[in-house]
C-alpha cells in the first residue's frame, strides 16, 4: 500500500470530517488520540507547500516522520516523541493512498 501527504490532503481529511484546523481535540482523536495533534502538525510541517510527499509502505511512512520528529529535536534540544501505535494506526488508516 502507497502513503501520501500535503496540506491539501491534510484540508480534505479534517474537512471529510466536519474539522476546522484549530479543533485540537477533534484532531487528537482522528489521529489516534493522545497527541493525535502533535503528530498531524508534523505530517503538516514536513509538507512542502504545493507539493506530496509519498512513501511506498507504512515502515517508510513511519520512518520518515519519525526522522522529521527527530531532526526537529534536535534542533530544539529536546527529546523525540514517538507516535504510539494508535498514532500510527491513524496515520495509516488516514494517509494512505487508494488502489
Amino acid at each position: 500500500m502507497h502513503y501520501s501527504a500535503s496540506l491539501h490532503k491534510l484540508k480534505l481529511i479534517l474537512s471529510a470530517q466536519g474539522i476546522k484546523t484549530g479543533d485540537a481535540g477533534a484532531i487528537d482523536t482522528l489521529f489516534g488520540g493522545k497527541d493525535g495533534y502533535y503528530w498531524f502538525g508534523t505530517v503538516r510541517d514536513m509538507c512542502p507547500e504545493g507539493k506530496t510527499l509519498s512513501w511506498e509502505n507504512q515502515y517508510a511512512m513511519v520512518h520518515a516522520i519519525q526522522a522529521h520528529e527527530n531532526a526537529t529535536a534536535e534542533e530544539d534540544e529536546v527529546k523525540p516523541q514517538v507516535p504510539s501505535a494508535a498514532n500510527i494506526a491513524a496515520l495509516s488508516k488516514l494517509l494512505a493512498d487508494p488502489l
